[in-house]
């Protein structure tokens, strides 16, 4: 907290005001000013306030070290007593050239005009920074949300007029500082309501929930034990210092369950939390048979699998039948694939004629009479440029886009 350079400016300051306090004390004054106060007299009342600027620090310091307050707290109230200081200074230039009353006739006179006019919104500004910085509602340091402007920031910087935020998310999709300033005018926050998410700094905690949809016939059971033991792995440290463990909560919807996890996690350490949590229950559903992820209008990730699966192999199980290529047409949509991958043709074209059409490919039948082809485009391409009459098919009866291919 840089205590030294306090102390020895301390110091430094209280002598020389003491040299030249003896200086006027033995009428060696230096030099008479116009309002006839010697310089030396001057220059001993300067260094006094200056000393009891570092004595004002010094104290500062050392009542914030005791209640073990936020270090950011020294910065905000050392910025009262400075201003404090500096107008001191300037009052006792002021004195000893003997315009002293001139200035304060002149400020009192037009000061009603001032405070009515431009300087409203600065003078609304220093206030606010004066009552923040005695009265604490956020520090330096502080995470806060403006929800009337719809920001969050951590608090970088207080000063008399601004007050300087860095903007937590905007430039990405998650809690995090993104190392963008905005400058909020001290005067705003008077009438904005103010989100404090770490007024204890040393325990800034909040709840947080991750939701996993997981399907109907997912064990119950298994699923939360999952949950639960990410949760405890990532916020183990969190968990001691505030005595609150991680619940799962859930309810009902068309797919499946919501299990909600929710957990008491860092206010300013949330996104990589949650990532670490989200991963390891990925990693618990991967690794267990017992639990599914639900996925709307698929019954399940795994179920959509195996009917796949199913569905191919019913589609191999067909008869083929010898289809003259002549009566074999390509959809526009498959003249597109072909266009584009005309390249592959040549060369799947060698392989079938060196080994032959290994699998078939599938067709529709049209209104006209003709095939549509649905699986097997290139395959068809292929057959055509090596001058075959027929290909084996298998007819599939309600057919729906381009297949894989091949």
């Amino acid at each position: 907290m840089h205590v030294r350079r306090n102390v020895v400016l301390l110091l430094v300051w209280g002598v020389i005001a003491v040299l030249f306090g003896v200086l006027d004390a033995q009428g060696v004054g230096l030099a008479t000013m116009p309002s006839g106060a010697t310089l030396a007299k001057g220059l001993m009342i300067l260094c006094a306030i200056l000393a009891g600027y570092q004595v004002g620090v010094l104290t500062i310091k050392g009542g914030v070290h005791v209640r073990r307050g936020a270090a950011g707290e020294i910065t905000m109230l050392s910025g009262v007593l400075r201003l404090v200081a500096g107008i001191a200074v300037i009052a006792v230039f002021l004195a000893l050239f003997g315009q002293l009353q001139t200035v304060g006739t002149a400020l009192g006179a037009f000061s009603g005009l001032l405070l009515g006019w431009s300087l409203q919104a600065p003078v609304s500004g220093m206030a606010a920074w004066v009552m923040i910085s005695l009265k604490r509602p956020f520090r330096v340091g502080d995470r806060i949300q403006l929800p009337s402007l719809g920001l969050v920031g951590d608090v970088v910087n207080l000063g008399p007029m601004y007050t300087e935020l860095n903007q937590v998310g905007g430039a990405v999709g998650s809690e995090e500082a993104v190392g963008r300033p905005i400058l909020i005018p001290n005067a705003m926050l008077f009438s904005n309501v103010v989100i404090n998410y770490t007024a204890r700094q040393d325990a800034a905690f909040i709840l947080d929930e991750v939701v996993i949809r997981i399907t109907y016939d997912t064990n119950w059971d298994v699923a939360e034990d999952i949950l639960l033991s990410a949760a405890h792995e990532v916020t183990a440290d969190i968990i001691r210092q505030t005595g609150q463990e991680p619940y799962v909560r859930a309810d009902m919807y068309d797919y499946g369950i919501y299990m909600r996890l929710r957990y008491m996690t860092s206010a300013t350490d949330r996104p990589r939390i949650t990532y670490q949590i989200i991963r390891r229950i990925f990693q618990g559903f991967q690794n267990n048979a017992q639990v599914d992820f639900a996925i709307p209008y698929i019954y399940s990730f795994r179920k959509g699998v195996q009917a796949s699966a199913r569905f191919d192999e019913a589609e191999q199980t067909k008869p083929t039948i010898d289809l003259p290529l002549s009566d074999i047409v390509f959809d526009e949509e498959g003249k597109a694939y072909l266009l584009a991958n005309d390249s592959e043709i040549d060369e799947l074209a060698e392989g079938i004629k060196a080994e032959g059409l290994i699998q078939p490919v599938v067709v529709a039948r049209t209104s006209g009479g003709a095939y549509r082809v649905v699986a097997g485009h290139l395959r068809v391409a292929a057959c055509k440029r090596l001058g075959w009459r027929s290909v084996p098919a298998i007819v599939r009866e309600s057919p729906s886009g381009i297949g894989s291919d091949g």
